[in-house]
């Protein structure tokens, strides 16, 4: 066969065959690279959109998240009204923000626009080192609202609405401006001004053009909620002193009692406090709420088991519009309850440290509470407190001799009483008479016993309320004691046992001790010097039986109680027992009483006034008998 031979067209051909298939495939590869290049701008833009699409989803639950397109905008339009613009913006997300200064750190939610978190920097829990500060509020323990009523029929909850943030500075002064709006210049504002080394903080309430957005017809209400956290030792002794204060009417002040659950509707009302033993939580006000409604709850339902929260307060106030709008300056106040810094705002804010009304409350103002820090300024904290009852004992020691003078006295006469109570025992009325006459005679006060030992209580009961309302005990050891304002328990008992506890406390049985040997020692000439009457009961055994009683009231009661208090009563009735003895051994002789009675007896007497009127009105009595008879 003949060979087949490549010519030039066959050759030219190819070539041009080769060159199309080239082009094809450049061509190919270009397309393919628009493709992937098309597809992969595609996928970032779903990437970008897919988050908007999440958060959509959510908003469909929660119609305050933000939103980005007119569908959704639409949706939180129909459930928020004008307010669905605040939910529209940047800010509306479950951020926060934290101010502080040298004593307290604040959190504070965009949502809500309320505190979240009230942290005392300088106070621990339970005792010292334990490495927990102090909260007011945190983990969702307290609540801020104020319910919204609008033109279009909605009412809403500021506590669900999210609010705008601002944190600027004014001098030294941190301030944060929270706005939940309803258009660019229509808005709800909270701010919060926190200045320097200070536990009160300004704040304010103020709207700015709502008053075409709300209803201004009626007050809006302000609600305020807290659930009081544990802080101390003994939970029931600082639930004791938990409670509900409030000032009213221009000054007046009051409290919630210690039920179980309990409400008052005061009116003109400047301030409510959330006090616990050792803190408090205040809202102020410039212009006092017309009403409030106040509730205390208590959630101490068994005092045998640990607890966190001991008590649930809750506050209900109107905030009134003016001109259209609110407008209210308040402070807040999250610190401790002391007596020293409450009392420098002049805000009567003083009157939360349950210092004693009338009396009670002045000796400790003006007496006790300047003594001690003058003591405490140089002294240990166990120290002052010795000092301190010494010198409450000596400045009372006159009165202690007086009653024991009056004592000795009566006792002398005790003899002759009862020779007059045999000769009349069937006439109470002549034997009174001549009871009278007797001491006139001898020159004897019956009552100048009791008026010393009255002179006494309101020295007592100061005290009884000054220990467990300072503050400056709290967390001070002194011997055994590690904390002066609790209980200084000495051995922990594996069992409960009612009105004592489980634990056993060293101070109250001291101060039991010393209180028998007290009453031991005094019981006795009370009950020789108390003349017997008839038809009444016997005072000789119930001073007896209160020799034994007494002591274990106060091993009971006390054992719960602070141990600074208990030292005070140990050191005092130990004083107590040492002046009796000097004063009944080397200043008081029965003998030369005895002697000074007879030679009164012989002395012409003249009645006083209330001795004439008293011998005045058994004469007429007994004139009245005879009548009848």
């Amino acid at each position: 066969m003949e060979e087949k031979k490549l010519d030039l067209n066959s050759i030219i051909g190819f070539g041009l065959i080769f060159l199309i298939l080239i082009w094809v495939m450049y061509n190919s590869q270009q397309n393919e690279a628009k493709e992937r290049a098309k597809k992969a701008q595609q996928e970032q833009v779903e990437a970008k959109e897919k988050p908007t699409s999440t958060k959509v989803a959510k908003t469909e639950i929660k119609a305050v998240e933000p939103v980005s397109d007119s569908i959704q905008a639409a949706q939180l339009q129909s459930s928020l009204g004008s307010f669905a613009y605040s939910a529209s913006l940047p800010s509306a997300k479950n951020e926060f923000t934290t101010v502080e200064n040298e004593v307290l750190r604040l959190k504070i939610a965009n949502k809500g626009g309320y505190i979240v978190e009230a942290e005392m920097k300088e106070f621990e829990q339970f005792r010292k080192g334990s490495g927990k500060k102090v909260h007011l509020i945190k983990d969702g323990n307290a609540d801020f609202n104020i319910e919204l009523k609008t033109n279009d029929n909605r009412t809403l909850n500021t506590k669900d609405l999210f609010f705008e943030p601002t944190l600027s500075k004014e001098g030294n002064n941190q301030v944060v401006s929270l706005k939940l709006k309803a258009g660019n210049n229509q808005y709800l504002e909270y701010r919060y001004v926190l200045k320097p080394n200070e536990y009160m903080l300004d704040f304010a309430i103020r709207s700015q053009g709502l008053n075409t957005v709300l209803n201004t017809s009626n007050p809006l209400n302000l609600d305020w909620k807290i659930k009081t956290y544990r802080n101390e030792k003994s939970v029931t002794y600082e639930n004791r002193y938990t409670e509900l204060i409030f000032e009213y009417e221009g000054g007046k002040d009051d409290y919630l009692g210690q039920s179980s659950s309990t409400s008052d509707e005061p009116v003109d009302v400047s301030y409510i406090a959330f006090k616990q033993h050792f803190f408090t939580s205040v809202l102020l006000t410039d212009t006092a709420f017309e009403k409030a409604v106040v509730v205390s709850e208590n959630l101490v339902k068994d005092e045998e088991k640990d607890t966190l929260f001991t008590k649930q307060f809750k506050a209900t106030v109107p905030l009134a519009f003016k001109n259209g709008e609110v407008n209210y300056n308040m402070n807040w106040y999250y610190g401790p309850a002391d007596y020293h810094i409450l009392n420098k705002y002049d805000k009567n804010l003083d009157e939360i440290v349950p210092l004693g009304w009338g009396i009670f409350g002045w000796i400790n103002r003006y007496i006790f509470i300047p003594t001690f820090d003058l003591l405490i300024g140089f002294l240990p904290y166990g120290i002052a407190i010795i000092i301190l009852t010494i010198l409450v004992r000596i400045v009372m020691s006159p009165v202690t001799y007086k009653s024991y003078l009056s004592q000795a006295k009566m006792k002398v006469l005790r003899p002759e009483i009862q020779e007059l109570s045999t000769k009349f025992a069937k006439d109470p009325m002549k034997k009174q008479q001549e009871t009278m006459k007797l001491y006139s005679k001898a020159g004897v006060n019956p009552m100048a016993g009791c008026l010393p030992a009255l002179l006494q209580i309101p020295v007592f009961y100061a005290l009884f309320s000054f220990f467990p309302s300072a503050i400056d005990l709290r967390q001070k050891s002194f011997l055994w004691a590690d904390d002066l304002s609790s209980f200084d328990s000495i051995i922990n008992l594996p069992f409960y046992i009612p009105f004592y506890g489980n634990h056993v406390s060293l101070f109250p049985i001291l101060a039991s001790v010393a209180i028998f040997f007290y009453m031991k020692m005094t019981t006795g000439d009370q009950a020789m010097s108390t003349p017997p009457q008839e038809g009444m009961p016997d005072m000789g055994k119930i001073m007896k039986i209160m020799i034994y009683i007494s002591p274990l009231m106060m091993l009971f009661f006390f054992n719960n109680f602070a141990s600074g208090l208990s030292l005070y009563y140990f050191i005092s009735n130990t004083i107590t027992i040492g002046i009796m003895l000097v004063i009944k051994n080397y200043i008081i002789d029965d003998k030369k009483i005895h002697a000074q009675i007879q030679e009164n007896k012989t002395k012409p007497k003249t009645m006083n006034r209330f001795q004439r009127k008293m011998q005045e009105m058994m004469e007429e009595a007994e004139k009245q008998k005879k009548l009848k008879k």
